[in-house]
């Protein structure tokens, strides 16, 4: 039984979390004694895949499927997982692959676990960490289906590089006229979707208004960050919907997340506690984000990040 890792795509390429997952798909097909398939949709470069240790891959070139779909997706994994004999899926955190899972896991009539932060500590029984009540605490589960689908969350795992020489396979993957539906997809304004963000750029209320927002994406632009924002922000809709995060907009665990004239409520702080590095830029000192920053700048942030950026772009120039 193979271990299958799905790959997410935008615009004929891996995306960036993709390498962390076939990470983490390795090393748990090492520690199955089994070998690691890499499923994908449309990738035209699929040699940088073969840098994570796969041991074939199943690159489906299908016009229908050139778009994220949930029934389209899930039917041509299960389809191609059903042939390939597979015991386990593994799939990213991102919020595509947490609406694909529950479709998934009833198509393979697998049990899905979300959330994964670690390879199993014991295969019998086989036992997962996740983490729970917004990465504030984790719980180990015991899974005794044989068929299992594991979420790993951004971040967790790392990126492990093991060159190999993988065998590309052919598999005729038809997608039933049922299963095609329309979807409605909103887009983020920023050219890096925060899915994809090693670094977030975040701004709130503070900014007083959508006419501020060019220092952001200057500041996003200089970094190669993606935007985001707090959600009193996205519901005044001075931002897309798409670029809210927190616990109950899109969860983010970057490298670096940067959150300007945020004041960090709970449910701001709760989705973003994942993040490696949190930069806070606030006037008021008592503001609950300098409790959770990493680093923190008390100041008016129209004076703090202009400057911010004039310093990053001489840097920039000088070291690039």
């Amino acid at each position: 039984m193979s271990v299958l890792t799905y790959i997410e795509s935008k615009d004929y390429k891996a995306k960036k979390n993709s390498f962390e997952v076939i990470s983490y798909a390795r090393a748990l097909a090492d520690q199955l004694s089994t070998d690691l398939v890499i499923l994908c949709f449309n990738i035209k470069n699929i040699n940088e895949l073969s840098n994570y240790g796969p041991d074939k891959i199943l690159n489906i070139n299908n016009d229908e499927l050139s778009q994220f779909n949930v029934q389209k997706y899930a039917e041509a994994i299960s389809k191609a997982s059903s042939k390939l004999s597979v015991s386990h899926i593994i799939i990213g955190g991102s919020t595509d692959c947490k609406y694909l899972a529950p479709s998934l896991s009833v198509k393979t009539n697998s049990t899905y676990i979300s959330n994964v932060v670690s390879l199993p500590s014991s295969l019998t029984p086989f036992t997962l960490r996740r983490s729970t009540f917004s990465n504030k605490a984790f719980s180990d589960v015991i899974i005794k289906n044989e068929k299992i689908i594991i979420g790993i969350c951004n971040n967790s795992f790392g990126l492990i590089e093991k060159k190999s020489s993988p065998e590309i396979l052919n598999l005729e993957i038809n997608i039933p006229e049922s299963t095609i539906n329309q979807e409605s997809i909103e887009l983020s304004s920023g050219s890096i979707s925060i899915a994809d963000a090693d670094i977030v750029v975040s701004a709130g209320r503070g900014l007083k208004g959508p006419e501020n927002w060019g220092m952001i994406e200057e500041l996003a632009k200089i970094l190669g960050a993606a935007t985001a924002c707090s959600k009193p922000v996205s519901d005044m809709g001075w931002r897309p919907h798409s670029e809210h995060v927190g616990q109950t907009g899109k969860p983010v665990a970057t490298n670096l997340y940067i959150a300007i004239g945020i004041s960090g409520a709970i449910q701001h702080l709760a989705g973003v506690s994942s993040s490696k590095v949190k930069v806070v830029i606030n006037s008021d000192p008592d503001a609950p984000f300098f409790k959770a920053a990493d680093y923190g700048i008390i100041g008016d942030a129209f004076d703090i990040v202009p400057k911010l950026n004039e310093k990053l772009k001489s840097f920039k120039a000088v070291n690039n």
